[in-house]
């Protein structure tokens, strides 16, 4: 039988294949497993999703079909880059993630603030993306760095595979604390990390100018997403992001993670709610020395068009 229905919601055409040789059941089955550790990790927080439909491309949805039920609760957002107001989902229970999964959404992707935005950002997150066909063992190294100028800086984190290639390294945050200010320090972080050893890291935001180290990617800031704790991703094996201990980060690769072993390695813990320490207070002078760092996409946007004049001037 490949219809049935959970929490009132009709789940259909379940035995349809999805990606990698899973089917959609294989999706709404993972989701439901770990739905009591993904929920609180989406909860209020603006919600898109990574949609696979039969015969197309994956694509990103953030404003919601029209065909939404009423009960799904949505929030709505000014999306200064479209220029229009996007209708976002509060995925906050069992019952809107198995709406989701029966949409074929795949990717779980929340901002980093909930719909409370006085409150500011509830984490400073730095992505770290290894260069074209590395090893999991440079971003190992790379991650230490962070660890590293976290601790010198009075702060800790807790990291998890990004469910791709990399890892997210996530540092809750005390309430009040600014957009600016938060995006400030999460650039000083980056190269604070980058100067523990800069053989290995790089904050520069121009591929061809990253010369093979792991990129400190400090952009991820203020109304941006991440893939959320145990989100499926469109790759190779249907991975998933997974929280791992520090001691534990150089004895696994991301592929170790996926929507068939991620339940049963988890058995009935939740080891990023645990692995998460208590929101901390960014010091001054960090916030202070991000100030001074120019905001990565704007430097490499000018030096973009820097280099493509001299291009044009030397043909």
């Amino acid at each position: 039988m490949s219809d049935e229905e959970r929490d009132g919601v009709k789940l259909t055409n379940l035995d349809q294949p999805l990606f990698e040789g899973a089917t959609k059941r294989d999706l709404v089955d993972y989701l439901d497993a770990v739905a009591g550790r993904v929920l609180p990790v989406l909860e209020d927080r603006p919600l898109s999703v990574v949609r696979i439909l039969r015969g197309q491309d994956p694509f990103m949805q953030k404003n919601l079909p029209k065909y939404t039920p009423d009960w799904v609760k949505r929030h709505g957002m000014w999306a200064e880059r479209s220029k229009r107001q996007v209708s976002y989902a509060l995925c906050d229970d069992r019952r809107t993630l198995l709406w989701f999964a029966n949409q074929r959404a795949v990717e779980y992707h929340p901002t980093l603030m909930t719909v409370d935005a006085d409150a500011g950002p509830t984490h400073l997150v730095l992505d770290l993306d290894p260069p074209a066909g590395d090893d999991f063992a440079h971003v190992v190294k790379a991650a230490m760095l962070v660890r590293q100028a976290l601790a010198d800086s009075g702060l800790a984190g807790a990291v998890k595979t990004s469910g791709s290639k990399g890892v997210h390294i996530f540092v809750p945050l005390t309430p009040g604390q600014g957009f600016e200010d938060v995006a400030a320090a999460t650039r000083a972080l980056a190269a604070r990390a980058e100067q523990v050893d800069p053989a290995v890291a790089t904050t520069a935001y121009i591929v061809e100018d990253r010369e093979g180290k792991v990129f400190l990617d400090s952009t991820r800031a203020g109304g941006n997403t991440v893939a959320a704790a145990y989100s499926p991703r469109l790759r190779p094996g249907l991975t998933v992001s997974f929280p791992v201990a520090w001691d534990e980060l150089e004895n696994v690769v991301p592929a170790d993670f996926t929507i068939r072993t991620a339940p049963g390695l988890l058995g009935d813990k939740d080891p990023w709610a645990e692995a998460m320490p208590e929101p901390q207070t960014l010091p001054a002078d960090l916030v202070e020395q991000g100030h001074t760092i120019p905001i990565a996409r704007v430097v490499a946007m000018h030096e973009g068009k820097r280099r493509a004049r001299a291009r044009a001037q030397n043909e």
